[in-house]
């Protein structure tokens, strides 16, 4: 496993969601944990979650209780492992996504959250989306209130544009350390938040990573492999043997050196082959082709 920096902790360069381990069309317990446990293995030591990682109906923080016990369960040591969790969104029964930037709601879903965590400080906690009735700058400040009383160690922010970034930068100082925002083959809306956070020495975390990118190659062939616009990567996967998404996984790292995937899997064989990605050294000719895709 290559490493990067997440504030002051080296983790590596690899994360992996969890959340397909926690919402409607989940493994069972066993298959869960066995992925868990599978990205251990493969070096991996940030692990990303949420309190609204449950299925419509189901338990708020069911996500991060699975995550604590696969971690209990684990046979080798978790000392150097990083659990990124959220707070400020939740799910309706109908199976949509709410938000919820109160102040007393973020320092309730944090108390929450470290609970079933463990007890300890939360390693980095996510303000997980900006709620549009809240002023930005307010639940902010429940955040910097979390980090003073020692309920969370470091914060990141997610689905943020450039100005939140800064303010959020302004309010938290240092112990901002990470932003998250979707970034894929397919969706590349935040270069201006990739380079500010290359810029500010912020890890950013780009969530679903592999859009654009069908299923896994280990399920079969891919509905995309004649697509034009993400053909690029089917061709340099052909061309080295491997998945498209490990060649989408090595593309984002080469993006910036603060870039830290985080891909979802439900199966060890998938979360495997994802780390694996930190392995592939692609050219500038591999790159410079899978930029313009």
């Amino acid at each position: 496993m290559r490493y990067r920096m997440l504030g002051d902790v080296r983790v590596g360069a690899i994360g992996f969601g969890t959340m397909p381990l926690s919402i409607e069309g989940r493994p069972d317990e066993t298959r869960a944990v066995a992925t868990v446990h599978a990205a251990l293995d493969s070096g991996v030591t940030l692990l990303d979650t949420a309190d609204s990682y449950h299925p419509p109906g189901g338990t708020p923080g069911e996500g991060e209780l699975l995550v604590a016990r696969a971690l209990a369960s684990y046979g080798g040591g978790t000392d150097d492992v990083l659990v990124a969790t959220k707070g400020g969104r939740g799910r309706t029964a109908d199976g949509d996504w709410s938000v919820n930037g109160r102040p007393e709601h973020l320092r309730r879903a944090a108390e929450g959250s470290a609970r079933r965590l463990g007890g300890g400080a939360i390693g980095l906690y996510q303000l997980h989306k900006p709620d549009p009735a809240v002023p930005y700058a307010e639940s902010l400040g429940a955040v910097r209130e979390l980090l003073d009383a020692g309920t969370i160690r470091l914060a990141g922010i997610s689905n943020v544009d450039v100005p939140q970034i800064l303010l959020a930068r302004e309010i938290l100082g240092d112990r901002l350390v990470s932003v998250q925002n979707r970034y894929s083959p397919a969706v590349r809306d935040s270069e201006a938040e990739l380079r500010l956070c290359a810029e500010l020495g912020l890890a950013f975390l780009p969530w679903s990573p592999l859009g654009g990118i069908s299923r896994s190659s280990l399920d079969g062939a891919s509905a995309l492999e004649e697509d034009p616009e993400f053909g690029a990567f089917h061709r340099v996967a052909r061309a080295r043997g491997v998945s498209p998404q490990r060649v989408a996984l090595a593309w984002l790292l080469g993006r910036s050196s603060t870039v830290l995937p985080i891909p979802g899997a439900s199966r060890p064989s998938t979360v495997r082959d994802s780390a694996g990605a930190v392995s592939l050294e692609l050219s500038p000719e591999e790159l410079a082709a899978l930029n313009a895709a």
